[in-house]
């Protein structure tokens, strides 16, 4: 077992996220929120020391999972939403943060560009 040097963001989307979805995407109608739900994607960031550096740490990265969320699913930027600050995205997402990340795994760990 190894502690993992990352903290991570776990993001859920909410109604405001499902209901955009609807208007962009006419295939995604009989999708609800539980599944969008049910397979959140999961960030890992630096490590926070203290509360204050988690909310500084999410400022710092929201638009890029922003962006990645909507990419996941609705290629066409033209209907992004223009404004995507940071109140935009606590509105569209729920984040949660969490700071102990163990890997139980003797697999190495890979990454990948996305």
């Amino acid at each position: 077992m190894v502690t993992v040097n990352r903290n991570a963001i776990v993001v859920l989307p909410k109604e405001t996220f499902l209901q955009w979805l609807h208007a962009v995407d006419p295939t995604s109608a009989e999708l609800s929120l539980a599944d969008l739900r049910e397979d959140p994607t999961i960030y890992l960031v630096a490590e926070c020391a203290h509360d204050e550096a988690v909310k500084q740490r999410v400022r710092e990265v929201f638009a890029a999972i922003f962006e990645e969320q909507l990419l996941a699913w609705h290629t066409d930027r033209l209907v992004w939403p223009a404004t995507r600050t940071f109140d935009t995205f606590c509105q569209w997402f729920e984040w949660r943060f969490h700071s102990m990340l163990v890997d139980l795994s003797a697999e190495p760990l890979i990454g990948e560009d996305l």
